[in-house]
């Protein structure tokens, strides 16, 4: 049981990492410079599909790593 939470914890993680690198918020790397042009926007679409998909995907791993430390 325990070789099946780490394959598990292996796919999410493949999962979270892709979910994360994909969500663009067009700054490059002007906000590394200080570079400003900051403003508030909300998320739509696709943007906010990445959002709710991250969260769910970190509950889940933390969920997955919990059961792998209790078996």
């Amino acid at each position: 049981m325990k070789i099946f939470f780490t394959y598990v914890q292996i796919i999410i993680s493949i999962l979270l990492i892709i979910v994360i690198l994909l969500q663009n918020r067009g700054q490059g790397l002007s906000a590394s410079f200080g570079g400003g042009g900051e403003f508030y926007r909300s998320k739509r679409g696709l943007e906010k599909l990445l959002f709710y998909a991250s969260i769910i995907l970190i509950i889940l791993f933390l969920i997955s790593s919990i059961a792998n430390l209790l078996t």
